[in-house]
């Protein structure tokens, strides 16, 4: 369980930077887009494809993972 406790910080490092970096990238995307003129007419849906689509999934697996780890991690610690 030590092992454990010694990597799951390092873990969650990790997670954080590739979770934010995903989110960055996400929000730069947009706002490039509609900058040069990709708007659609005010339409607010819109439909995720390629790149743009990996980054959403990303996040969200990102995001989970990071949480599942700090969970983890304060039960680990509470229970040795």
């Amino acid at each position: 369980m030590q092992a454990v406790l010694s990597v799951l910080p390092y873990m969650e490092i990790i997670f954080s930077v590739v979770l934010v970096l995903s989110i960055l990238l996400q929000q730069s995307g947009a706002g490039v887009g509609g900058a040069l003129g990709g708007g659609d007419g005010g339409s607010f849906h819109h439909t995720r494809r390629g790149f743009e689509k990996f980054l959403f999934y990303l996040s969200i697996i990102c995001g989970i993972l990071f949480a599942v780890s700090a969970f983890l991690s304060i039960y680990l610690k509470a229970h040795i």
